[in-house]
C-alpha cells in the first residue's frame, strides 16, 4: 500500500513543519491535523496522479447536503 503510506507521510511531515513554524503558539495537547493541511496534501497527492476534481455547482452542493432530496 505505497499510496497511503505516501500520504500518511505526507499527512505527519507537513504537520510537523506546521508544529515547527507555528510551536511557540501551540499548547502542549494533541491537536487533530487541520481541514486546511488535509485537503492541502490530497490536493498535491492527487496533483502528482494527474488527477483533475470538477468544482461543484451550488446545485449540487444543495442536493448533496440536503436530506430532503435523493436517496
Amino acid at each position: 500500500m505505497i499510496r497511503g503510506s505516501c500520504i500518511s507521510f505526507a499527512n505527519q511531515s507537513l504537520a510537523a513543519e506546521y508544529m515547527v513554524k507555528n510551536g511557540k503558539d501551540l499548547k502542549a495537547q494533541v491537536y487533530s491535523v487541520s481541514e486546511h493541511l488535509d485537503k492541502l496534501i490530497a490536493k498535491l497527492k492527487l496533483d502528482s496522479m494527474s488527477v483533475l476534481i470538477d468544482k461543484l455547482t451550488p446545485e449540487q452542493k444543495h442536493y448533496f447536503a440536503a436530506w430532503d432530496e435523493g436517496t
